[in-house]
């Protein structure tokens, strides 16, 4: 295993002039030696391109990479001696699922009774021992990727695993439990694994550190309970949760605290002028009329999803929603509603940065 680490830009533009001409704006990003990592941003954000530039697939126009300290810049992904799994499943039909499992390992002159002791515990882990002599040509899609990830895993002296949208081609039902199968042998190897994705669940689920992209910029690294809690940036809180953290726009003058018409006293020191005011839909509770640091706001739609009520509501212009719990008691459609804003988790933001 390895710890990378990046100190690059990149841009596909011969001559780049501004910020929008570069798929990866100046980074300077360590990942750690058995590390479980997840990029995640919408598409062309610049996750695949970090992932390739790690793989040696890409050489950055600007800057290095380094493997344990190594400048491997220019180096090959096979003297960077990574594995890479792809978005769509790279196997050799013609073989067994035991030889293509076998195959990274037989290029490398590993001994038989090592390939097959290798080869069984990857087939298990994956739940595959079963299909060791079936054709891969036979298999369904899911299967295929499979083998894929498994080819991945199945070196031992690797320096790092990255996976690109792996389970893009997997049926939703067996994505959870795939997910769950690359935790538990990320847990048992040690392996450092780096795992591009746009799905907020398959990063969160799966990552210790989850690293948010957008634009090219790497604009949070941290645990799914920091992104959560803490969003250091507008962008993370619009991007994690489902829905994504409700905004406000907020004034400060005088130490008071001014949103929608409503004036309170600071909850903390904040600097005077426009702030934006984030509170997640988890955190903004129904409360009673007049309620200090609450809003009068107007119904607009109650969603009944089982486990819970979405309840969407809305104040000068602005939507706002609010997780509340099945059995809760809600105004109609078109009444108002008071909705608590101001709280312990509240978060507040200058130019889309968290203030601390």
């Amino acid at each position: 295993m390895a710890r990378i680490e990046l100190k690059l830009a990149h841009s596909y533009k011969a001559r780049p002039q501004q910020d929008s001409d570069y798929a990866l704006l100046p980074l300077d990003m360590t990942f750690d030696d058995g590390g479980a990592y997840a990029l995640l941003g919408p598409s062309g954000c610049g996750k695949t391109t970090m992932l390739n530039i790690m793989s040696g697939l890409l050489v950055p126009s600007h800057g290095q990479v380094l493997f344990d300290g190594r400048d491997v810049t220019r180096a090959s992904p096979q003297e960077r001696n990574i594995a890479q799994v792809f978005q769509f499943p790279v196997i050799y039909d013609t073989m067994t699922v035991a030889e293509n499992l076998a195959f990274p390992l037989k290029n490398r002159k590993v001994p038989e009774a090592k390939i097959r002791e290798r080869v069984g515990k990857i087939a298990e882990m994956l739940e595959m021992s079963g299909q060791l002599d079936q054709r891969a040509a036979n298999l369904a899609a899911d299967a295929k990727q499979k083998i894929s990830l498994g080819r991945g895993l199945v070196r031992e002296d690797v320096a790092a695993v990255l996976f690109d949208e792996p389970l893009t081609v997997i049926d939703p039902h067996l994505k959870w439990q795939l997910r769950r199968k690359l935790k538990q042998i990320h847990h048992e190897l040690k392996l450092t694994l780096i795992y591009v994705t746009h799905d907020q669940v398959e990063a969160l689920t799966f990552a210790d550190q989850v690293v948010v992209m957008t634009r090219g910029r790497a604009v949070q690294v941290g645990t799914p309970d920091a992104l959560f809690e803490r969003p250091r940036h507008a962008f993370v809180g619009h991007f994690i949760g489902s829905p994504g953290m409700n905004f406000l726009p907020a004034q400060v003058q005088g130490g008071a605290l001014q949103v929608a018409g409503m004036q309170w006293a600071a909850p903390r020191p904040l600097p005077a002028g426009a702030l934006s005011l984030g509170v997640r839909p988890e955190y903004l509770a129904v409360v009673d009329a007049g309620a200090p640091g609450a809003l009068p706001c107007a119904v607009q739609r109650v969603q009944d999803l089982g486990t819970h009520q979405m309840l969407t509501a809305q104040i000068d212009g602005q939507q706002l929603k609010a997780r509340c719990t099945s059995d809760a008691a809600l105004p109609a459609v078109g009444q108002t509603v008071w909705l608590q804003v101001l709280g312990e988790h509240t978060c507040f933001y200058q130019n889309e940065e968290l203030l601390a």
